[in-house]
């Protein structure tokens, strides 16, 4: 399957009506039955409203409701093309960016890039990575503030990740890098039986549960990226580099407030590097606040 292009996107979806009929189609379709009358229905598009009508009582349903397109005023077309530019994008889309493409204010184009960010975290989920025969690395960084001074690790957020070797990448922005910031992240998400890769900081190789993972260090502070039986963290720090290197490309920078909801972007872009074809009709057609 290739990547949709824009002339396919517009083909399949040319209008606002094309879009609710999608979402009705991939949340109810004909055939749903009526919560009202309990019977299997077809289901009548109605003129007035962005609903649809049960054959038997009339009972409305809005294909909006409990999805990011509920009440915003914005045309649905518009909130398809706008997460059609974030599936096309490896660095994400920026405010000004949705700004200038779809002609709304930058206040709209915020709003809808952070619901469409907390779309994304909602799809991929939070299922644990690795397990028995299983490499995790993890590690943290420093994002933001200035560099300088004697308490400049207070003015950055601390990014933690783990990722598992050929799989998912799992990211949190935490406190801090303490041992009750970071060894509850590990054990929340990286099943029990996990071989665990980190550096020689002192919150992994006191607290980490010895009965639970297996733990690898390299020392980076005596120039070791590697060993001889493959410990690393490098995939984890290579990942982190690209993050950083795309905030900055794309964004300039982005607030610790928010930040959360970018990297949880950058993760699920990640999770389907070998699949990204598939990420437009996944975020069209999967609504975990009503279908879980």
């Amino acid at each position: 399957m290739k990547m949709t292009n824009v002339r396919q996107f517009f083909n399949q979806f040319p209008s606002d009506d094309a879009c609710l009929e999608h979402l009705f189609n991939v949340r109810f379709g004909q055939g749903h039955v009526c919560p009202k009358c309990e019977r299997a229905a077809k289901w009548y598009r109605l003129q007035s409203e962005q609903a649809y009508s049960c054959q038997w009582c009339g009972h409305h349903i809005h294909p909006m409701v409990g999805s990011i397109f509920e009440k915003s005023r914005t045309p649905l077309q518009l909130w398809f093309y706008a997460i059609y530019l974030f599936t096309t994008s490896k660095h994400g889309v920026s405010g000004k960016e949705l700004q200038r493409q779809l002609g709304v204010t930058y206040k709209t184009a915020w709003r809808m890039a952070s619901l469409i960010r907390e779309h994304m975290a909602a799809i991929d989920g939070e299922t644990p990575i690795g397990g028995e025969g299983k490499i995790v690395e993890v590690d943290e960084t420093f994002y933001g503030g200035v560099t300088t001074g004697m308490d400049w690790r207070e003015r950055k957020a601390v990014i933690m990740g783990m990722v598992e070797r050929g799989g998912d990448v799992m990211l949190r922005v935490v406190p801090d890098q303490t041992r009750w910031s970071l060894i509850p992240e590990i054990v929340e998400n990286v099943k029990p039986g996990s071989e665990v890769h980190t550096d020689e900081h002192r919150a992994y190789k006191k607290a980490l549960p010895v009965t639970d993972y297996t733990h690898k260090t390299v020392n980076h502070g005596k120039g070791e990226y590697a060993t001889l039986d493959g410990t690393s963290t490098n995939q984890i720090e290579s990942f982190f580099n690209h993050l950083k290197k795309s905030i900055a490309g794309t964004h300039t920078s982005v607030s610790h407030k928010h930040l959360q909801r970018y990297v949880k972007e950058f993760e699920y872009r990640f999770n389907r590097r070998v699949r990204p074809e598939t990420m437009l009709d996944e975020l069209l057609s999967r609504f975990p606040s009503l279908d879980v």
